[in-house]
């Protein structure tokens, strides 16, 4: 009775295997497409005035026109309560919002004000946060991240012309410089 049970799980295991295999290979063959993609990406001149046109609400529902920041240096980071690499950088952003009070610093959550009210119980956000829901996606693909991907962080000059463009987590020294950079640059 064991031999029997040992052959049929065998079998199935085998099966099971085969399956994963042929599904494997038939999305392998597709995956160099999107690799190649992403390793060059469309180039689209970035385009601050969709960004400043907009009117965004608080986690409370207040709308926020975008184009109040303007005259302002200021530093705009997408994320998403679902993006670990968004979650992973927010305690550097506090840190940097808070010395730099010369610059704004502006969350723009792409995603839910549920999500992001029951986030923020866990993980504080020091900093002005506005929820873009899809529509940040957009945004941000406007502002030149044509891949739509988190988090993304814009840094503009008072004028509302962008000064620099970060995809992916923040490196909090490097962003240190460029704020400092940007705060002179509007003095």
């Amino acid at each position: 009775m064991k031999r029997r049970t040992l052959i049929i799980g065998g079998v199935g295991l085998a099966g099971m295997g085969l399956v994963g295999w042929l599904g494997w290979r038939e999305t392998s063959r597709k995956a160099p497409q999107a690799n190649n993609a992403m390793r060059a990406p469309v180039v689209v001149e970035p385009d601050p005035s969709q960004f400043f046109s907009e009117s965004l609400p608080t986690l409370d529902g207040v709308e926020q026109a975008m184009m109040q920041f303007k005259g302002k240096p200021l530093v705009v980071n997408f994320w998403a309560t679902w993006c670990p690499p968004c979650v992973k950088e927010i305690p550097d952003l506090n840190r940097l919002a808070a010395k730099h009070s010369q610059a704004v610093f502006l969350g723009v959550a792409v995603d839910t004000a549920d999500n992001v009210r029951d986030f923020i119980k866990t993980v504080p956000i020091d900093y002005a946060s506005v929820i873009a829901g899809h529509q940040g996606i957009d945004l941000v693909r406007a502002l030149g991240n044509t891949a739509g991907g988190l988090p993304f962080t814009v840094l503009f000059k008072s004028d509302g012309s962008i000064e620099e463009v970060i995809t992916g987590i923040v490196d909090p020294d490097a962003l240190d410089r460029s704020v400092q950079k940007l705060v002179a640059s509007s003095a």
